[in-house]
């Protein structure tokens, strides 16, 4: 049987995990050559979520290894010992499949303690048919660490791009001329690359440095009800009821339309985070036409450099420059025309973004099987 009548139907992957956000805005809905299978019952999880990861387990790959081509990791790995993690790519090796890693995070954000998820991303760096990356400041680390080669394929939208309406501040144009500027800080669940309490003790004396200045400044910093650092929170708390430009709202986790309302009605949204690689925050943030503030953490700078303030967060000086320059933009002003008109051009931007996002995929993938000798890959 030649190559060519190898493939009679579409190239499948599975993908770890299939429904996160970020998985699925990397296809293009138009799309028939390529399909993603559903994620699996979660090994030992709840229902209606993808983790644990079930299609990286070992037991999962033996039994359905005829149903993909391709076995693409993006999260997840945390789930697993790093013992269970080899024997799922050891089933992977005997069944023939190819793998693809796409490193997002060089430094886990959920976590403190890095050894683990530094000796898993070895172990699956080492030994993935093809490597993806999101920045080349990503890509040149894994060069200089690991002696690999990784395709840069840029972050996808987060914002959906397929409406007509865009996600504006509900606040009428004549409260916008005279309000406030607005920063916004969410400060989530607290996880370990949170940085709660510097940022909000550097941001209340950034605002009154700027309304030392004249500049009339608040900040509005979101903090979810359960938190993973109780302590940190109440501190969070303390600092924020002496402060009268901090308004700190506790409540449910919000879900992805309230999430886009709250980052929208931000003139400008300071990332709070003390230590990571990439954010889907500054995508967001982007999509929404909303300028950040942030340390120069990691690769965040890279993934839209105009749209990236860095800054030293233990610096309120250098934050209260920042966040001058940031609210004094054209388009900052959250429900502003400016800023209506930016969030439209994205949006196109995005859609064909997408486009060229799916097709890059593709050949990655593409790449990943015909690397393999023609009789391991799957007859269809």
């Amino acid at each position: 049987m030649s190559e060519n009548t190898l493939r009679t139907r579409a190239l499948t992957i599975a993908c770890v995990p299939a429904s996160h956000p970020y998985v699925e805005n990397t296809r293009d809905p138009g799309e028939t050559d390529v399909v993603h299978l559903p994620d699996p019952p979660p090994v030992g999880g709840a229902s209606g979520r993808w983790w644990p990861p079930a299609m990286l387990t070992a037991g999962w790959i033996s039994q359905h290894a005829a149903e993909f081509d391709v076995l693409h990791v993006h999260f997840g790995m945390e789930s697993f010992e790093t013992a269970e993690l080899s024997e799922a790519l050891d089933a992977l090796e005997r069944a023939g499949r190819p793998l693809v890693f796409t490193l997002h995070d060089l430094i886990n954000p959920q976590l403190d303690d890095q050894s683990r998820h530094d000796e898993q991303i070895a172990l699956v760096v080492s030994r993935a048919d093809e490597l993806i990356t999101l920045t080349a400041g990503a890509a040149a680390h894994v060069s200089a660490t690991w002696g690999r080669s990784a395709t840069v394929i840029a972050h996808p939208h987060i914002a959906p791009v397929d409406r007509d309406e865009a996600v504006v501040s509900s606040r009428v144009a004549a409260e916008s001329l005279s309000r406030a500027a607005v920063v916004g800080v969410h400060l989530r669940d607290l996880r370990p690359n949170i940085a709660g309490v510097e940022t909000v003790g550097a941001l209340t004396v950034a605002l009154e440095i700027l309304a030392g200045r004249g500049i009339d400044v608040e900040a509005r910093v979101d903090l979810n009800a359960r938190v993973r650092d109780e302590a940190a929170r109440d501190e969070v708390r303390r600092i924020a009821e002496a402060s009268p430009r901090i308004i700190l709202r506790e409540r449910d986790r919000l879900d992805d339309s309230e999430l886009e309302m709250t980052v929208s009605e931000s003139d400008v949204a300071l990332l709070p985070y003390r230590h990571g690689t990439h954010s889907g925050w500054v995508e967001l943030c982007f999509d929404l036409g909303v300028p950040v503030v942030g340390a120069d953490i990691g690769f965040l700078s890279e993934q839209h450099p105009d749209n990236f303030v860095a800054v030293d967060l233990d610096d309120p000086v250098s934050l209260a420059a920042a966040l001058e320059v940031a609210v004094a933009a054209p388009h900052t002003a959250a429900g502003s025309q400016a800023r209506l008109e930016l969030v439209h051009s994205r949006r196109i931007e995005r859609r064909a973004a997408r486009r060229r996002i799916a097709r890059e995929h593709r050949a990655v993938y593409e790449r990943a099987v015909a690397a393999r000798p023609a009789s391991e890959r799957r007859l269809q």
